[in-house]
């Protein structure tokens, strides 16, 4: 399986860096760099979900963001700033293809093509995290639910997507009760299906119309930049 951001460079783009691809599996709940560190390898994903948490002075933390197989992980600590500004945890078991964080900066600086690809791609994230904070402050949670198991289920390559409601709660934000009420009211509507550490989406397009707004507005942030989009539904 091909990360959808390598896949769309030049040729040229690619040979400056596949040759120092490494790949690497990660677990479910696996943190892969923390809040302040530094950071000295970008994750290109090939099968699998990161979420960028924003961590809280509490150590309390929200999802900000998720990356998947269209994008790449560790580029906000990239050429321009060497320490991590959240925290990332996959959000499923995957692997990723890895590249040492100097090799990557060699290769923006050589390409000009590269540099406009990475800047599109961090103007989505940017997008995506913006919104994703509205969201999480006007939104009913019913609609932030459909709208983050959309975001999941794009990245996904199955409509089973192995979840715990405690793992739903925490990139919410929300107590697992919250989690579990809000989650019957959607399978009960037939949206979702849920078991013992799994979900699974029935009727995405019902799901979207139950979603808030602001699910399509990413995607058309994503869409109108030119961006690799996860699932072209």
């Amino acid at each position: 399986m091909d990360n959808l951001w390598i896949a769309a460079l030049s040729p040229a783009d690619r040979k400056r860096i596949e040759p120092h691809l490494n790949e690497k599996a990660f677990a479910q709940g696996q943190m892969l760099y923390d809040a302040g560190e530094e950071v000295d390898e970008v994750w290109f994903p090939l099968k699998g979900v990161v979420s960028l948490m924003t961590v809280l002075p509490d150590d309390k933390m929200i999802e900000t963001a998720a990356i998947g197989r269209e994008g790449l992980v560790g580029v906000t600590c990239g050429p321009m700033n060497a320490r991590a500004s959240s925290r990332a945890i996959s959000q499923s078991e995957g692997v990723a293809a890895c590249l040492p964080n100097d090799i990557f900066s060699d290769a923006l600086g050589k390409s000009e093509s590269m540099r406009m690809s990475l800047a599109k791609f961090t103007e989505s994230l940017f997008a995506q995290v913006q919104q994703t904070a509205a969201c999480n402050a006007q939104h009913r949670l019913d609609e932030r639910l459909a709208r983050w198991l959309l975001t999941i289920h794009d990245r996904s390559d199955s409509d089973r997507v192995k979840l715990t409601q405690t793992d739903i709660a925490g990139m919410l934000g929300v107590r697992r009760a919250t989690v579990s009420e809000v989650g019957a009211q959607l399978e009960g509507e037939h949206l979702i299906r849920r078991g013992r550490g799994w979900v699974e989406v029935l009727d995405r397009k019902a799901l979207e119309a139950a979603s808030c707004g602001c699910y399509g507005l990413m995607r058309g942030v994503m869409k109108d930049l030119g961006v690799p989009r996860p699932r072209n539904s």
